[in-house]
């Protein structure tokens, strides 16, 4: 007998206020400790999908199951205590110190512990993101990849059971994202996350969701879906899976096209 499903999207569909469609008839189940990356291009309905998901817009059409309970019948309260989100619109006070920012997220928790256990589950988490040498440091003064380490050290002190990050590797350098993704992937905790860079897929995710013009067109293990043909048909780009001591190297044959850009005589 297989375990129930950790989240489950059953025909979730979505609206802008003058009716456009922002997403179509999305289901999926996903197993917990898994790790969903959402890939495709811009305007697919990655961002949409991902709010609904985890609360951030209100479900309309279709439902969302976490761990056996539909995330409508979840109060506010209980879903801070069960999910953390980072966005791409993390913008905190930078007057405020790393270690204060990351304490915030144990608000949601606060009762939980004694203000002793609260102190060293901040410490460990401070350790386990690198930050701790930071963590005296105002928000303001931090580098690019030290913020989002930061937003993610906020997000996990909540001890949540489910994560969501909107593209956590954005802005970073190639280094930068490879430690940004282990430590996400290392965290045991299922996690669902944005993400462009088709080639970090496969090193960083179990399960993989493509979409495109509002829908769900591929969802399973990465090595089943994230094919070079599920690529083309969803990039228009050609994927490669290339040799080399001993692994295999995805990489994206992307060419330069003929773009002819007409002046403006206005």
């Amino acid at each position: 007998m297989t375990s129930a499903p950790f989240l489950v999207a059953k025909g979730i569909g979505h609206h802008a206020p003058n009716r456009d469609v922002l997403l179509q008839d999305v289901s999926f189940e996903l197993a917990e400790g898994s790790i969903l990356a959402i890939a495709g291009p811009n305007g697919a309905g990655k961002t949409t999908l991902l709010n609904l998901l985890c609360g951030a817009e209100p479900l309309t059409v279709g439902d969302a199951i976490l761990n056996g309970r539909s995330l409508s019948a979840l109060s506010a309260v209980e879903r801070a205590r069960k999910i953390a989100v980072v966005s791409q619109q993390e913008a905190p006070d930078g007057r405020l110190m790393l270690r204060d920012y990351a304490a915030l997220g144990q608000i949601p928790i606060q009762t939980d512990r004694s203000a002793t256990q609260h102190a060293e589950d901040l410490q460990r988490i401070l350790n386990l993101t690198g930050l701790s040498a930071l963590a005296n440091k105002r928000m303001a003064t931090l580098s690019g990849g030290e913020r989002q380490r930061a937003h993610i050290a906020r997000a996990l002190a909540q001890a949540p059971s489910l994560l969501f990050l909107d593209e956590p590797t954005n802005h970073l350098d190639p280094d930068a994202k490879g430690r940004m993704l282990s430590l996400v992937a290392d965290l045991g905790i299922t996690v669902v996350m944005i993400m462009h860079d088709l080639v970090l897929i496969p090193e960083f995710a179990t399960h993989v969701a493509l979409m495109t013009s509002t829908r769900l067109t591929a969802f399973g293990p990465v090595n089943s879906v994230l094919t070079p043909e599920n690529v083309r048909d969803t990039f228009g780009v050609d994927y490669l899976r290339l040799s080399y001591e001993g692994r295999v190297i995805p990489a994206l044959d992307v060419r330069k096209t003929n773009v002819s850009l007409k002046k403006d005589h206005s």
